[in-house]
């Protein structure tokens, strides 16, 4: 018992002595100067050595690196170099200057194809009637073509080969617009393939590009291989990377656009000698990244980001889907005037799906005016259906 009470009263006693202080955890405020330093330097860091690839962007989010750069501060304003000044004098200059005004305004209608039209007839069918109102220009790169229709006959224009994937597909649309320029009354300018048919009658085309205040460029941003992974850096420093842009070359455009791309050289050359295939062991396209940068470069504003003419890359190919005969019927083709979304999806691991309504001045109007790709039996098909599915 005594030995009992006296453990008792040895740990009240002890109770009534200071027991050693252990060293506790940090105190908030230091934990939160701590973490608030850690962010800062990750900033900084971030600011200084930005990501350089995709993959370090899908670090931050789902956006990418545009979710981290809408924290940080705009990097210091590169200096142009004087080619660069000298170019976005004129360009702003042209863009700045109001349209030129025509009593009688056409859209100039340039094919672009190695020979023979095999929808001439199915044109032919869509410009009745509305003469005066078009112009027809026939860039063929192989052979000549032979024509029946009388909108067709000697409208070739001085022709060479022109190889998908090329500086010469560049060449070639870029001869298509200077032969159309020359006539004052051409106000807006549609480029066409060989396997190119018209979705509507030509008053509905008429008046949607007529009255756009839009150029109809596709444009989106691919991180993937087959998008920036195609940038070279001999591009710099007029090109950057940030500023790649990859699109359909199926385009429709402004007089106003089409002019700045005729006055331009300092950017065509950086594509003419350096996006090629099998630069540096990369493909590069010019005529799927050019114009698409170019305009995303210097008018964003101005373009559309959506190509009118309707392609299908569903079956994901190399290339896109070729209709046959035996496809064509009425529910395929309102399947394809009823849409009303643009649809780009990237070529990294991700393949993010990316959707956009299709905005013609403010309102959501259908995408397409035009549509490829049709093998020259669908011709038939397509001549007794015409009424039908251009008139929705």
């Amino acid at each position: 018992m005594k030995s009992a009470q006296a453990w008792r009263l040895g740990i009240k006693d002890a109770q009534t002595f200071p027991m050693p202080r252990q060293r506790g955890h940090l105190k908030k405020p230091t934990w939160i100067i701590i973490l608030v330093s850690l962010v800062c330097l990750f900033l900084v860091c971030a600011y200084v050595y930005p990501p350089q690839n995709s993959a370090a962007c899908y670090v931050f989010s789902s956006n990418g690196c545009k979710a981290l750069q809408t924290w940080l501060p705009p990097g210091p304003a590169r200096e142009l170099t004087d080619d660069e000044i000298a170019s976005r004098v004129v360009i702003r200059d042209i863009l700045k200057t109001p349209p030129t005004m025509s009593m009688y305004p056409k859209i100039a209608f340039l094919f672009l194809t190695p020979g023979a039209l095999p929808f001439e007839k199915l044109w032919d069918k869509f410009f009745q009637g509305h003469e005066g109102r078009f112009s027809v220009y026939v860039h063929a790169s192989k052979d000549k073509p032979v024509h029946f229709s009388r909108y067709f006959i000697n409208r070739e224009i001085r022709s060479h080969e022109g190889n998908m994937g090329k500086i010469s597909m560049v060449d070639a649309e870029r001869r298509l617009l200077g032969n159309a320029l020359k006539d004052p009354d051409n106000q807006h300018f549609v480029l066409l393939s060989d396997s190119c048919i018209p979705l509507h009658d030509f008053d509905y085309v008429y008046n949607y590009l007529m009255y756009t205040n839009v150029s109809f460029i596709d444009c989106f941003e691919d991180p993937g291989p087959h998008g920036s992974g195609r940038y070279i850096e001999h591009m710099l420093p007029e090109v950057e990377k940030k500023d790649f842009r990859k699109g359909s070359q199926w385009f429709t455009m402004k007089r106003q656009h089409a002019i700045i791309i005729m006055a331009d050289s300092l950017y065509y050359n950086k594509f003419r000698d350096y996006c090629k295939p099998g630069m540096e062991g990369r493909n590069c396209y010019s005529d799927e990244h050019y114009l698409p940068t170019y305009f995303y470069m210097l008018d964003p504003a101005g373009i559309a980001n959506w190509s009118v003419t309707h392609v299908d890359w569903s079956e994901m190919k190399w290339h896109p889907k070729s209709y046959r005969a035996q496809d064509i019927t009425i529910g395929l083709m309102r399947n394809i005037t009823s849409i009303r979304e643009s649809v780009h999806v990237t070529s990294d691991e991700r393949r993010e799906t990316q959707i956009r309504p299709c905005m013609w001045n403010g309102s959501q109007r259908p995408c397409y005016l035009f549509a490829r790709k049709f093998l020259p039996e669908t011709l038939d098909n397509l001549m007794l259906l015409f009424t039908n599915y251009t008139s929705i």
